[in-house]
């Protein structure tokens, strides 16, 4: 079913000016074709898995990692158990040459555990690599989250992320399966309290989806779309873009950058979903859908720009957020929850 869906859309010779002029207006996933071929990193996985374990060694600091295993029986897919109250891997922390060697060792074994360590902080852990594999310069600001992804054969079920994202295949190939943030009412979201990894994912299984036990899926396979990814590729993946995120080979590894263009005094939007859920979610509906206009107006500002009839300088909290803004919006915030 993932075979036949939209493949997303492909760009070649990428650089800021088309991918800040064209590709990122879009708002919508693209291929970057080639975009890191040249990295010394992909030059060593095309020799080998043996090859580009011995440059990833010539970086590595020597801490020790969080290592994720799972058994055959679950075919490569970190999920849940049965009864969605725990997961059917494990994870501890280990010295990543201990998953290298295991990679190396379990390689030709078609039966081997899912293997991966996930969102290892580059700099952390291999300091100097991202000098020697700089991306090209796409990302317009200086606060960038680099991680390193290493594994065998996985399958990361569909979630978002709350920044943009590049993701860059050093070795092995990958497919990515994504859906717009609108569609997080037919991916069958799974607990908010309890994540694989974070960030809350989709219980369907894409890879053979079960429309019986989740019929509306089918909607957001409709406007789904596919990249396909082979050693030196990249994708972009715009923010809260669900992606399904699948490795084929024995060997894979994936480099990411994740990054938001807004001061660093923003705070996470997901902190204003645990807020609403003491302030809003559980009011009647009546009173709900009278907050919504509220956040429509103020927040969404879905028809104009909130408060236009007022000059900018007595729209006070709500006008535009300036870091002594920030400070004092928190400063409300923490006395309002310190009287509870």
């Amino acid at each position: 079913m993932v075979a036949q869906l939209k493949t997303a859309e492909e760009w070649r010779e990428v650089d800021r000016k088309l991918f800040e002029s064209t590709i990122r207006p879009r708002g919508r996933p693209a291929v970057l074709r080639g975009l890191v071929q040249s990295w010394p990193a992909a030059q060593a996985g095309r020799n080998s898995p043996a090859a580009l374990i011995e440059y990833l060694r010539t970086f590595y600091a020597g801490q020790p990692a969080p290592l994720f295993e799972g058994p055959p029986e679950i075919h490569g897919r970190f999920f849940y158990n049965a009864t969605l109250d725990g997961f059917n891997f494990e994870s501890r922390r280990a010295p990543l040459t201990e998953l290298f060697d295991r990679l190396l060792r379990e390689s030709a074994n078609a039966h081997a555990p899912a293997l991966y360590a996930g969102s290892v902080s580059l700099p952390i852990y291999f300091p100097g690599f991202g000098t020697a594999n700089r991306l090209p310069g796409l990302i317009g600001v200086e606060s960038v989250l680099e991680s390193i992804w290493i594994g065998n054969r996985t399958c990361i079920a569909a979630h978002f992320d709350n920044t943009e994202n590049i993701a860059c295949v050093v070795a092995g190939t990958r497919r990515f399966t994504l859906f717009p943030p609108d569609q997080i009412g037919n991916l069958y979201v799974g607990p908010l309290d309890l994540t694989p990894a974070g960030q809350p994912v989709s219980l369907v299984d894409i890879r053979n989806p079960d429309l019986a036990q989740f019929p509306r899926f089918a909607a957001a396979l409709e406007v789904a779309e596919v990249a396909q990814l082979g050693p030196g590729d990249a994708v972009y993946v715009p923010a809260l873009w669900w992606h399904h995120v699948e490795a084929f080979d024995a060997f894979n590894v994936l480099v990411n950058y994740w990054w938001r263009e807004a001061p660093e005094f923003f705070d996470s939007p997901s902190m204003s979903l645990l807020h609403c859920l003491l302030t809003i979610k559980s009011l009647p509906p009546e009173q709900r859908a009278r907050w919504k206009a509220v956040f429509d107006y103020l927040i969404f500002q879905t028809d104009a720009p909130a408060l236009a009839h007022l000059p900018p300088q007595v729209r006070g909290l709500f006008g535009d957020l300036t870091e002594p803004k920030a400070e004092r919006i928190r400063a409300l915030l923490i006395k309002s929850l310190a009287r509870r």
